[in-house]
């Protein structure tokens, strides 16, 4: 059985296997059942090292050995692997998210936060203007300034935008409509989109057709995007300035109101 090297390299990095590792899972997929003199045969991997390969393979669970003698292996199936590795993933994530959250109940991170507080210099939040990258790191940002605010939220941006961040929103809303935080909201594109969201969180939602992307906090404050939905890294800026913030929200009203 002829395996392109192309397929080999990237189902190596797929699965998280070496060279050989590959090359004998391949090998058993291929034949079905097969010795470990058959795997080396067919998939060219020194006889010498597919015994180690085997059993690294029935470790990590992408192979079985079959009752009997001679000793004869199967491979495991690609979807039952990949399910398997899914769930694995899921795991480690969940247990490496508790283990970050407790880390705030540290005394190390006590101290963190005392230096923080208490250094030389404290960075003063007011004192700041960022230009942040990424969709990970701005929805976080994001997350953060909607959640402090005080008495408003203005949120302009494209109905699949925050379709896709439900979850964010969602939770968002729902903290902000506890606090009883006035939430005004224009979305771009799909009309029935923008209904089925507003049907979604239960918040009404001016349609609009400007498509542009920014978040007003208390007047004070305002993110906004510089990239389009189509551009591979999302960018923004965050001002800190609450001239500009409220001469934007003047702005946003003037246009919600048809520019009257």
């Amino acid at each position: 059985m002829l395996v392109k090297h192309e397929l080999i390299s990237k189902i190596k990095d797929f699965f998280d296997l070496n060279i050989y590792e590959t090359k004998v899972w391949l090998a058993l997929l291929g034949k079905g059942v097969a010795s470990a003199g058959e795997v080396a045969e067919i998939s060219r991997v020194p006889r010498s090292r597919t015994y180690d390969v085997l059993e690294s393979l029935e470790k990590k669970g992408f192979a079985i050995v079959k009752l009997g003698k001679p000793v004869k292996y199967l491979g495991i199936k690609p979807k039952m692997i990949l399910e398997k590795l899914k769930n694995n993933a899921r795991k480690e994530a969940e247990e490496r998210v508790l283990g970050l959250s407790n880390i705030k109940d540290t005394e190390e991170f006590a101290k963190l936060e005392e230096i923080y507080r208490e250094g030389i210099n404290p960075v003063k939040r007011e004192d700041i203007s960022a230009a942040l990258k990424g969709k990970s790191n701005i929805s976080n940002y994001l997350r953060e300034i909607i959640q402090n605010a005080a008495k408003e939220v203005i949120i302009c941006t494209n109905a699949e935008e925050m379709d896709q961040k439900s979850k964010l929103f969602q939770q968002t809303f729902d903290i902000l409509k506890k606090a009883n935080i006035k939430v005004k909201i224009a979305l771009s594109g799909d009309k029935n989109l923008i209904k089925q969201i507003s049907d979604k969180f239960k918040i009404s939602i001016k349609p609009i057709t400007i498509d542009a992307k920014f978040f007003i906090i208390d007047r004070k404050e305002i993110l906004f995007y510089l990239s389009k939905s189509s551009d591979k890294e999302d960018v923004a800026i965050w001002l800190n300035s609450e001239f500009f913030a409220q001469s934007f929200a003047v702005l946003f009203e003037k246009a919600m109101d048809g520019g009257k």
